[in-house]
């Protein structure tokens, strides 16, 4: 019943965003991880570290144009289901509902103490590094288990690759604003 009335707040436009997000999160993996895997293979970096700005772009770009507290923790929801339910896109199974759900959760966590809705370049650029920082963090715990300079490593190189996201999510979402498409902020 509390699900259903915390979707009520939600448009048929925003859940249209909201899946399209978490469908182009997902679709962009594939393509992003092999690429990283040529800069991270030599450091010993798993490629999700640097890949991960790129594709937890698309969840503060979400948050930022349906503008409402807890589309990032949605679109995560609803890309954990997709990769659990098809079984591609990752070897975790069914500890993808935390290593998917976590990011989105960091980021609405942000946007929250922020008071920020994906609005300006500040709360994009913190949400992003929030959401890969986490992820990476979370899925060194429960898999990697880096000893520790290399896990330092790790979650420096996934602060600059999710800053980078969400600077590339705040430009997408400037570009929207300017078309005034999406609530962008209400």
């Amino acid at each position: 019943m509390a699900f259903r009335k915390f979707l009520s707040r939600f448009s048929m436009f925003d859940l249209v965003i909201i899946a399209m997000m978490a469908s182009l999160g997902v679709a962009i993996k594939p393509v992003v991880v092999p690429l990283a895997h040529i800069i991270t293979g030599p450091l010993y970096i798993p490629g999700g570290v640097i890949a991960g700005g790129f594709y937890m772009m698309w969840i503060v770009l979400g948050a930022g144009l349906v503008g409402k507290l807890g589309t990032a923790t949605l679109i995560s929801i609803v890309q954990a289901i997709m990769v659990i339910s098809i079984g591609i896109f990752g070897t975790h199974g069914i500890m993808s509902l935390l290593t998917y759900i976590l990011p989105g959760l960091a980021i609405d966590l942000v946007l929250l103490v922020s008071r920020h809705r994906g609005c300006c370049l500040g709360c994009c650029f913190i949400s992003g590094i929030a959401a890969n920082i986490s992820g990476t963090f979370l899925v060194n715990l429960v898999f990697f288990r880096l000893p520790l300079i290399p896990l330092v490593l790790s979650l420096s190189s996934a602060a600059l690759s999710g800053g980078l996201g969400g600077i590339i999510a705040y430009s997408v979402i400037k570009q929207f604003r300017k078309l005034n498409i999406g609530n962008l902020g209400a």
